[in-house]
């Protein structure tokens, strides 16, 4: 990994320096857009709608529009604002983790210690550990001025950028105010149906299907152009689902805890006979005659 940003945590009168590393990392396939008439690729440029000539990067200034007054800033008007030039990780205060609303939770980043002793980073660490706080921190990044939770993760500190407290949107639906009356029998159904599927939640166990199968069919097109089988590339034929509006809630309830159940008793059966098998796979024991 490269480091993205060094700087130091202000810890009271500690100072932790440190190096940031993006923590998650992107998985998708890389796509480019093109000309469906002749496969030309789309090409994006910066123009100048006054004098139509392509701009260079480095030769773009930002601007704000006011009431029809234009203020232009130039990459040294942005570097000299003081919370630009900060290199600073400063801890405001200590809170509980579970006062913390997950909607606030933005890009994750790792920290790993940036000095010839990692002392004073594993102090912070084990103190978070110890006293099950999150430190609320306020950095700059990226020409922003940004807030962050710093929390342990396994081993090492972690950054998470959080979101501030006004770009949060209410939820403000009038369909939620209708009243509704929920069953005993539904809700009891309900419970009995996430009973039927609660488990430990083990990442590591999902796969994005879109990025597979694309890959499948980037592969399928590789070898056999446009004339491509679905149902052979994917081995399913394209179906819709059972979607649409649920007119009986509790047959809706009871049908899905049959296929549960169902499912469930499926996979104890292919438990038993794989169990089965491997026992009748084994040799027997040869028994001497006296």
């Amino acid at each position: 990994m490269r480091a993205i940003w060094k700087g130091s945590i202000a810890f009271g009168l500690v100072n932790v320096p440190v190096k940031l590393y993006s923590a998650t990392e992107d998985h998708d396939v890389s796509l480019h857009q093109v000309h469906n008439k002749d496969g030309g690729r789309i090409r994006y440029q910066r123009k100048c709608e006054i004098c139509a000539s392509v701009v260079d990067y480095e030769d773009i200034d930002k601007a704000y529009e006011e009431e029809g007054r234009t203020v232009v800033l130039s990459s040294a008007d942005l570097k000299s604002l003081p919370a630009e030039n900060s290199r600073e990780i400063e801890v405001v205060e200590f809170v509980p983790a579970e006062q913390l609303d997950p909607i606030m939770y933005e890009r994750p980043y790792y920290l790993e210690p940036d000095s010839k002793s990692p002392k004073a980073y594993m102090l912070l660490l084990r103190t978070l550990q110890d006293t099950e706080r999150v430190a609320i921190v306020q950095y700059a990044l990226r020409q922003k001025t940004r807030l962050g939770a710093l929390r342990v993760r396994g081993d090492v500190l972690m950054l998470q950028s959080l979101l501030w407290d006004d770009e949060i949107r209410e939820a403000n639906f009038p369909s939620l105010e209708t009243d509704v009356k929920i069953s005993d029998k539904e809700l009891e159904m309900s419970s009995a149906l996430v009973d039927s599927m609660a488990r430990d939640f083990e990442p590591e166990q999902y796969t994005d299907n879109y990025q597979v199968q694309l890959r499948q069919l980037i592969a399928a097109k590789f070898e056999k152009g446009d004339s491509i089988d679905t149902e052979e590339t994917f081995g399913v034929t394209a179906s819709e689902g059972e979607g649409g509006e649920v007119i009986d809630l509790m047959e809706a309830l009871k049908r899905s805890l049959e296929k549960k159940r169902g499912k469930a008793s499926t996979a104890s059966e292919e438990s038993d006979d794989a169990g089965t098998a491997k026992a009748a796979s084994k040799p027997r024991a040869r028994v001497k005659k006296a």
